[in-house]
């Protein structure tokens, strides 16, 4: 196996909400010859040649497995990022149908370019599907509600917005018993009952701290008092402010150096564990909430629709990425080295050479927690004649 079982240091502080500091799109400037803008304003450099970059055949074909899992999808949606087409991906996707596995490597030679995108420094973080206790309906040991999404969360602008500000996509949040739009209910006053008594629990936690990092994951599986597993994915959120937890803990002296606790998921856990009144404080600051939904996938499903794949699923800003496109990834962490899938995003994942791994559930993923935050180089693998028709643009 290419890779063994690691997790992001940053899991903890960041994860699949993942907080990582952000990167800013790069503004436009002069470009020097071979290169060209994407439509995030950042410069595409043509790379080096996939034959040179020593891909090794199991990890070219479970990246082949996975891109082709994505064709359908994108196939049928724009890219953000403003580099591809659908289109420009159906080569690719209807010769991905057939291709046999044992040529997987030739697979991605033959229909991809390789792209170098703004200078092309990575950093690479990762992420899990944890497994909790829960169950079905509240019992005894069980009573952590797992919400729905309620019916009254949408989008709209606030009536004292100025025309002017309305840009992008309206916030979310709530229309009050007065008629007016105010933000929604934040993690404390859930947390206090909010949402109780309305018939939106889909499922019931047993550990409030277990929960919790369940929530920054976005996705995980409930192990059910019968031994059954019920699988949860990302249904939507209640549009309130994310804070990684880890930075702040840190900034205060609870974990790091000095203290009895790593800088680690399970560093900040163990914390929680060992003082749950403050625990419980530092982890409302976190005033974001994620609602789920039940799921009957073999997997967690990214934000490109699909179930994500255990060391082939990457997740990536969209902006700067198209998604079901190759990446690869070569960092000091060798364990994450290779091919990887863009088929999921993440609040924290932003700057076109932000990357978040994702590498399965079980046992081992949760023992290695917290290990991975690498930096190296990225290349984005993009269906032949696109940096051409890119090019001709300037």
């Amino acid at each position: 196996m290419r890779k063994l079982l690691v997790i992001a240091a940053t899991l903890a502080l960041g994860a699949c909400v993942r907080v990582v500091p952000d990167t800013a799109p790069v503004q436009p400037t002069p470009l020097p010859p071979g290169t060209v803008s994407s439509a995030a304003f950042a410069k595409i450099a043509r790379g080096a040649k996939i034959e040179s970059l020593g891909i090794a055949a199991d990890d070219a074909g479970t990246a082949l497995v996975s891109f082709l899992e994505s064709c359908p999808a994108i196939l049928k949606r724009e890219d953000a990022s403003g580099l591809t087409f659908a289109e420009d991906w159906r080569p690719a996707c209807e010769a991905a149908a057939s291709w046999p596995l044992s040529e997987a490597r030739r697979f991605f030679t033959s229909y991809f370019e390789t792209a170098r995108i703004g200078d092309g420094a990575a950093f690479a973080t990762g992420y899990f599907e944890p497994e909790i206790r829960g169950s079905r309906t509240r019992a005894p040991g069980y009573n952590v509600p797992v919400y729905g999404p309620p019916p009254e969360l949408t989008r709209a602008w606030p009536a004292d917005m100025p025309e002017s500000e309305r840009k992008g996509r309206p916030p979310l949040g709530r229309y009050d018993a007065s008629g007016k739009f105010v933000p929604y209910y934040e993690r404390t006053e859930i947390e206090l009952g909010a949402l109780a008594n309305r018939g939106l629990e889909i499922a019931w936690a047993a550990d409030p701290v277990e929960f919790f990092f369940l929530q920054i994951q976005g996705s995980g599986l409930l192990r059910l008092p019968d031994g059954s597993v019920m699988r949860i994915g990302y249904a939507g959120q209640n549009g309130r402010e994310y804070v990684g937890v880890g930075k702040i803990m840190r900034e205060r002296g609870m974990i790091g150096a000095g203290t009895n606790y790593a800088t680690s998921m399970q560093g900040i856990m163990e914390y929680f564990r060992d003082h749950p009144a403050e625990g419980r404080d530092i982890m409302r600051l976190n005033k974001s909430w994620v609602f789920f939904r039940e799921l009957d996938t073999d997997g967690p499903l990214g934000s490109l629709g699909v179930p994500v794949r255990r060391e082939s699923s990457v997740a990536v800003d969209p902006a700067f990425v198209p998604y079901g496109a190759p990446v690869f990834l070569d960092l000091d962490r060798d364990v994450a080295d290779g091919l990887w899938i863009a088929q999921d995003t993440g609040g924290a994942i932003k700057g076109a050479n932000r990357f978040d791994t994702f590498w399965g559930n079980g046992g081992d993923a949760r023992e290695v927690a917290g290990t991975m935050s690498a930096r190296g180089s990225a290349l984005v693998l993009l269906p032949r004649g696109t940096l051409d028709r890119l090019d001709s643009r300037k």
